[in-house]
């Protein structure tokens, strides 16, 4: 059998869901937007990578909303980029977005494996 090509294991996001992927990954602290699509995608074990043209975007809105702060420093590579963090708010939503998740899972798997 050949071996699988990169891109037919990724899984493609649910949507809604990169908002939370976002706040659990800057719940281990602040991150620069790279470095943010870098944990989402080794944290999945490269199942899930994130472009640009989508992370940009959430960290932009998450930003507008409070649940994010940002502010500009050197990355370890001596470059200028733009580190997040969450806000007091943005914990209460990652901590909803985490119940309504496991709520979804949970409805999924009773319609997919039924006792």
């Amino acid at each position: 059998m050949p071996p699988r090509r990169r891109h037919q294991t990724r899984i493609e996001l649910v949507q809604g869901t990169l908002d939370m992927l976002i706040l659990k990954t800057l719940n281990a602290g602040p991150r620069h937007g790279h470095g943010i699509g870098l944990a989402i995608r080794s944290g999945s074990d490269d199942a899930l990578d994130i472009d640009h043209g989508s992370l940009y975007p959430a960290l932009h809105r998450l930003e507008r909303r409070g649940w994010l702060a940002a502010e500009w420093k050197l990355s370890d590579n001596h470059q200028r980029a733009k580190f997040y963090r969450l806000t007091p708010s943005g914990r209460r939503q990652l901590a909803s977005e985490r119940s309504r998740w496991r709520r979804a899972v949970d409805a999924i798997a009773r319609i997919m494996d039924p006792a």
